[in-house]
């Protein structure tokens, strides 16, 4: 995982060591140590249960929410302690969009969907600027092109593809500088998945994206990056075509060929 010999160590945008979760007496995620660079696709593998969304979660505190949890180590962003107690989780998830498994649009307008966060925090000095914080991130969405005559529609009215699209056009509306998206296509169906992997690899030209999937077709087509974690432990990290044709690790071997999972 070091990289004495790798010009991009420049280019970390988080860097976690010895991180541990707990939940409770359960000890969720063991030693995990990784660089996740910005501009890049890193996505996460790895069977049910075996602490990849955890693990994504602690990149912008959600596990703060869960009174049973405890994260230890050390996670930066741009060299900046997340975990510091002088910073605030709700500026936090700013910086850091996320994207979650289901759709989860607000019972609101299309435009009010993604108004909202750049509401929240003070992005816009009048109408005219939120228009233009909204337009942009629907097209960052790629779905200005279907919604732009219905902005007052109710965001709950779309297509399922139409709605996550909504959500990562929602997420990228505060100018994050990480997108983290936890199965962002697990409830979608193949057409709808293609256009969201689409949007994924354009993304990754503005932000740092790290992607929780069960499907690892899907983290040979979108990542450059793949993390494999296996009961809590991050077993093996490196360039994505490296960990699918000839992985390090026997256990990475035995789940991208079928054997555990």
């Amino acid at each position: 995982m070091t990289s004495e010999n790798n010009v991009t160590d420049t280019n970390v945008k988080i860097a976690a060591r010895d991180v541990q979760v707990y939940y409770g007496d359960n000890h969720a995620i063991k030693d995990v140590n990784v660089d996740i660079e910005d501009k890049t696709v890193t996505a996460f593998i790895g069977p049910s249960g075996c602490g990849k969304s955890t693990f994504l979660r602690c990149i912008n505190r959600m596990n703060d929410t869960i009174d049973v949890c405890r994260v230890t180590g050390d996670i930066r962003i741009d060299g900046e302690d997340i975990y510091d107690r002088a910073v605030d989780p709700v500026q936090l998830r700013a910086k850091v969009g996320m994207v979650f498994q289901k759709p989860n649009p607000f019972p609101k307008s299309i435009y009010d969907n993604v108004a909202y966060g750049p509401r929240i925090h003070g992005l816009s000095r009048n109408k005219a600027e939120l228009d233009d914080i909204v337009e942009r991130a629907l097209r960052r969405g790629a779905i200005w092109d279907e919604v732009k005559d219905r902005l007052q529609a109710p965001g709950t009215g779309l297509s399922g593809g139409q709605q996550q699209r909504l959500c990562i056009a929602r997420a990228v509306a505060t100018e994050p500088e990480v997108l983290l998206m936890d199965e962002p296509c697990s409830a979608l169906d193949p057409i709808a998945t293609a256009q969201v992997e689409e949007l994924i690899d354009e993304l990754r030209q503005n932000y740092s994206v790290v992607i929780v999937t069960h499907s690892m077709q899907q983290a040979a087509r979108v990542s450059q990056k793949t993390a494999f974690f296996h009961l809590g432990n991050l077993v093996e990290f490196g360039e994505t075509d490296k960990i699918f044709t000839s992985p390090e690790d026997p256990r990475t071997e035995s789940y991208i060929t079928g054997r555990i999972g």
